[in-house]
This record gives C-alpha cells, sequence and structure tokens, in this order.
C-alpha cells in the first residue's frame, strides 16, 4: 500500500473564512517547523495578500509554497497584535523574520541598599537586589568609565562586601584619593551617606544641583575657617564642571536614542546612539538577520519591537526612516514606561546632524562586516580545498584544555560558522577526577561528555573537530568518537611547530594520520588558528574564574554551623585564618557565637 500524498494547503479557501479582526498570523511546513509570524490589523487582508497575489518576489514566494498550516490569535487591537508578534518572534526565531540576534542583557550600575556604606558596581543580570540600578548602559566599557568618574568624584566604595568586612587597614584606592575608607571608619556614616546622595544625583542627571549644594558647603567650611575642607570641595566642583564641559552634548535631549538602519548584500547594521542626561553614552551596532526581503522601515519597526519592548525606554526615540507601525509603537512603548514616548522621523537641525551620524556609523559598520564576512567565506573555502572536501565545513569546534599545575583544569569549546564565532553555542567542562595535570584524560573526559549528547540525538554534529595538540590529542578525540559510536565527523590536530612560530602549524588528519604545512600565507591556516586561539581564550578565562573561586574559598566554610558573620567574627578577631588555626579553644569561645562543640570542630 503506497502512502498518500498530503494535499497542499488551499490558501484561498482558507481566507475565505477569516476574520477581518486584527491578530496575528503563524505559517507552518509539513514538518511542523514555524515558518513565520506576522501581525495585522486586518487578518482577511493580510493573510490573503499572500494567497491571492498573482506574482510575489521570489523569496516570499518560497516561502508561501512551503505553507501547510496557518494559525490566527485574534487580538483586540492592533497594537496587541504587534506586541503578540514580537514576543512569538523572539521565544520561536522563525525561519523567515527578521530576528534581533542580540540577546544579551545589557549591564548596569548597582547602588546597594539597607547598608551604612553602600557600594556602586558593575551589574548585570535580574534586577532584583535591594537597592537602584542606573542605566542600562550600552556597553561594559560605558559603565567601567562611569564607575572610574563615579571614583575620582565621590569617592564611593567600589570593593565587594566580602573584601570591605574584613580590612583592617586602607586599601590602595584610599591611598590614591579613590575611597574615603568606610571599611576602617575613615568616614562617619553620615558624611559617608551624603557622598552617595550626591553620586545618585549625577547619576540621575542632576549634576548642576549637585554644584550648587557643594558650592554653599563650601561656602560654609569657609565661614567657619575649615580651610582644607573648603579647598577639597572646590577641586570637587571644578572635576564636576570641566566633567560637565567634556561630556555634555549640545543639542542632545536628556533621554533620547538616535537609530538608523543600513541594508546591502543581504546584511541589515542597525547603530543606536544612547544619550542619557544629555550625555552620549557612546553607539552600538546590531545586524538583525534578513532572511526576507526587506526595507530599512521593516527593520526598524522589528527593531524597536523586539529590542524597546523589554527594556527601559528613553522619552525621545529618533528613527532613520518613517514607520508604518510608528503610532501604535510610540502607544505601546508609552504604556510600558508609563510616561509619553516620542518616535521621530523627520527632525531638523541638531537631531537632525545625530541622525546623519548615526547614518555614516551604520554604514561604515556595514561596510566592514561584509568586507569580514567576504573574507571569513575565502578562509572557509580554502580550508575546504586544503582538506579536499566535498562542501565547505559549515561548523567547527574546537577544544582545549586549561590549567595550572594540574589545579582548576577547565576544558573549553568554541563554535564557528561561515558567520564567524557562534558564541551560544561555547560550553566550558570543569573537569574532574583525574590525575591533575593529565591533558589527555581531561580532553577524553571533555569529549565524552560533549559527544555523549549527540550520541543521544541531543546537539547539533560538527563537520570539522579541532584538537589543540598533537597525535596523542587526536587520538583521545578518536578514541571517544569511536566509544560513543559517532562517525562523519573530520578529526584535525593542531601542533604547535618548531619554535612555537605561529604560521609554522602542523596539521594532524586524524582518518589518515597524514600531517599538513599550509605555511604562514594560508588562509585555511588563518582560520584554523583563529579558532584554536578563541578556544585557548575562553578556555584561560574559564580556568581563572574556577582557581579565583576556590581560592576565596576558606576551609572555615566545611565547618558546619560557621556562617558568614562567625567566620568574618574569627578572621577579624585572630588576623586571618592562620591565627584561627593556632588558636586554643577556650580562646575560640571568647568569640561571640562561638560554643564548645564548634571551637572542638575547628
Amino acid at each position: 500500500m503506497q502512502p498518500t500524498t498530503p494535499h497542499p494547503f488551499d490558501g484561498k479557501s482558507f481566507v475565505r473564512n477569516l476574520s477581518s479582526s486584527p491578530g496575528v498570523y503563524r505559517y507552518f511546513d509539513d514538518a511542523d517547523e514555524l515558518l513565520y509570524v506576522g501581525k495585522a490589523g486586518n487578518l482577511k487582508k493580510r493573510v490573503g495578500s499572500y494567497f491571492l497575489k498573482p506574482r510575489m518576489e521570489p523569496r516570499i514566494a518560497a516561502m508561501v509554497a512551503q505553507i501547510a498550516r496557518v494559525e490566527i490569535t485574534v487580538t483586540r487591537t492592533e497594537g496587541e497584535a504587534l506586541l503578540l508578534e514580537s514576543q512569538l518572534i523572539k521565544s520561536l526565531k522563525p525561519r523567515y523574520n527578521i530576528l534581533l540576534r542580540d540577546d544579551k542583557s545589557y549591564p548596569y550600575i548597582y547602588l546597594s541598599g539597607g547598608e551604612d556604606y553602600p557600594r556602586l558596581a558593575f551589574h548585570r543580570g535580574a534586577r532584583n537586589l535591594p537597592g537602584r540600578f542606573f542605566g542600562p548602559y550600552p556597553s561594559t566599557f560605558a559603565v567601567r568609565e562611569s564607575l572610574n568618574l563615579m571614583q575620582k568624584l565621590f569617592k564611593v566604595r567600589q570593593c565587594e562586601d566580602s573584601y570591605f568586612r574584613n580590612r583592617s587597614r586602607p586599601c590602595l584606592q584610599h591611598q590614591i584619593g579613590r575611597c574615603s575608607a568606610p571599611c576602617v571608619a575613615l568616614i562617619s556614616v553620615d558624611d559617608y551617606r551624603s557622598d552617595v546622595r550626591h553620586a545618585e544625583m549625577f547619576l540621575d542627571g542632576r549634576s548642576s544641583v549637585v554644584i550648587d549644594e557643594l558650592a554653599e558647603a563650601m561656602d560654609r567650611a569657609s565661614k567657619t575657617l575649615a580651610f582644607e575642607r573648603a579647598a577639597a570641595i572646590r577641586d570637587q566642583v571644578a572635576a564636576l564642571r570641566q566633567l560637565q564641559a567634556q561630556h555634555h552634548v549640545q543639542g542632545a535631549s536628556a533621554d533620547m536614542d538616535v537609530i538608523a538602519c543600513r541594508i546591502e548584500s543581504g546584511l541589515a547594521c542597525v547603530s543606536v546612539l544612547f544619550f542619557r542626561n544629555s550625555i552620549s553614552l557612546g553607539t552600538r551596532d546590531f545586524f538583525p538577520r534578513l532572511p526576507l526581503d526587506a526595507e530599512p522601515a521593516d527593520v526598524l519597526t522589528q527593531f524597536i519591537a523586539q529590542y524597546y519592548l523589554d527594556r527601559p525606554v528613553p522619552r525621545e526615540l529618533i528613527l532613520g526612516e518613517e514607520l508604518a507601525d510608528q503610532a501604535i509603537l510610540a502607544e505601546l512603548l508609552t504604556q510600558q514606561s508609563g510616561r509619553a514616548v516620542e518616535l521621530k522621523a523627520r527632525v531638523r537641525g541638531e537631531r537632525a546632524r545625530f541622525l546623519q551620524m548615526a547614518e555614516r556609523n551604520a554604514q561604515a559598520s556595514l561596510t566592514a562586516r561584509l568586507a569580514s564576512r567576504q573574507t571569513l567565506g575565502a578562509r572557509f573555502d580554502d580550508l575546504q580545498k586544503l582538506l579536499e572536501l566535498g562542501q565547505s565545513p559549515r561548523r567547527i569546534e574546537c577544544f582545549d584544555i586549561s590549567h595550572t599545575m594540574g589545579e582548576a583544569t577547565v576544558a573549553s569549546c568554541v563554535v564557528f560558522g561561515p558567520e564567524g564565532a557562534e558564541k551560544s553555542h561555547y560550553r566550558r567542562f570543569n573537569i574532574a577526577g583525574i590525575t591533575p595535570g593529565d591533558d589527555y584524560a581531561a580532553m577524553h573526559q571533555a569529549l565524552t561528555r560533549r559527544f555523549r549528547k549527540l550520541a543521544e540525538g541531543e546537539g547539533a554534529r560538527p563537520d570539522i573537530l579541532l584538537i589543540d595538540g598533537g597525535s596523542g590529542q587526536v587520538a583521545q578525540a578518536l578514541d571517544v568518537l569511536r566509544e560513543l559510536g559517532v562517525s562523519g565527523i573530520q578529526v584535525i590536530g593542531v601542533a604547535k611547530g618548531p619554535g612555537r612560530r605561529a604560521g609554522e602549524e602542523t596539521l594532524v588528519l586524524a582518518d589518515s594520520g597524514r600531517e599538513l604545512h599550509p605555511g604562514p600565507a594560508s588562509p585555511a591556516l588563518h582560520l584554523v588558528a583563529a579558532v584554536r586561539d578563541e578556544a585557548h581564550r575562553f578556555a584561560i578565562s574559564g580556568h581563572r574564574k574556577r582557581r579565583e573561586k576556590a581560592r576565596e574559598r576558606s576551609v572555615l566554610e566545611d565547618v558546619p554551623g560557621i556562617g558568614a558573620r562567625r567566620r568574618s567574627a574569627l578572621l577579624k578577631a585572630f588576623g586571618g585564618l592562620a591565627g584561627v588555626e593556632a588558636a586554643g579553644v577556650e580562646e575560640l569561645m571568647r568569640i561571640k557565637g562561638i560554643d564548645r562543640g564548634l571551637a572542638d570542630a575547628h
């Protein structure tokens, strides 16, 4: 009995029964994979445009030919449809939608709360700690630069709480004039709180008010003959005025983002200039996925919907294009932020100048990206020729091992494709249960953990597996793949050349044992070296974090009943861990909260 061929989807019949209400539509193929998510003010009219038009653009026609099923969600308003569309695109990542691929959370400046001496710190992630968050900032650099300025201006501490609680004398930051040393009570709680309040006001954009208050404090100090304090305040005011002059942007709104888009050769770049409190926080470039032919206005609409609907939004968005859904987006963003948000495309004066800057930046970044993409493509093609492959590789994985004399061993796995590094697929493996310093055993364990999942049907299969090392490391990779029954992967060892000089590496082909010496001019070797170096960097950074965490851990943490407060009290009383270890039971019992049972346990 022959299988029945499924009937093609009858779009015209489907459209006849559709509602004219606003809503969201979803297209699926015959494998039930989501192809596309769209929103409409009139579902019947919008969905009908895909099936009733006699002619369509080739790429859209290719998508329509794959449609096997359509799902509809009716909403009350077009604004609700736009919101639902952006949420579905971000969560489901349909093949034919414009997709903003940068999902990394943005950094903030965090001011801790509930303490006599709060701290300022870099923060990324959930904002559920007690205190205040300032931002988001466009980059880590912008946060670090702001924190550096705060140290110079207000001397609010930035050290970790564990470090702060265990100080017995001022640290280097105090000695170079960047901290008032609250850890050893060199500043009163009231004076410190005044500095914190000024820091908050400055981060809120009220630097002029801070300057006025400090000027009054300087006058009071002069009248009471406290000339040394008056001079210190005078220097602080001068620094604030200089900072205002350097960073204030003439004509910039207090709270504004300027957004421009450029499209070329199937690639889009969205460039955003961030302004907060009339100060430029810098720029950031985004490269959304463009599966369908799209205009800059389409890209900007999807960018704003996907980027701002779950982030703090400024009062003004200056756009390089008029958007069809501009009023709807403004209404949604206004509802989300609880205050009026304006989207402006036709601007003059300084705003037009800022928009030109964003457009030039988008074009320059797009040109550089296209050049890099072409270079990367040439390197992949050259690697195909060098290895005599049937087609250019689509996925390269590379493993490396890092440790210090066998301590805190970490293995890394990095992934590269034709578009470059695929950082969301990077993995680290903390190695345990091996003889310290045994790199072969570490590689065997890491590869087993990675490819066991592939053998169980999970994860993507690499075309090429690079191993940082020679024949010994390659043998470990072959053993693992053989044990797990994984085949069809080209395994290559990357061995350092004589003198360990770059460009003289040897490529060891596992299947034949053959050695290749491409030479320093080979684009294929440039690609392999770049992937290998990235694996090395990723392994080292993971090893350092693991090592520092292990060294920061106190053996007192392993004693039942010794929490953070008792541990801090013991270390302060005896001057460190060595003093605690040397102390007798009776001496330990003098510390509040330490009874005989805990003292005996030490």
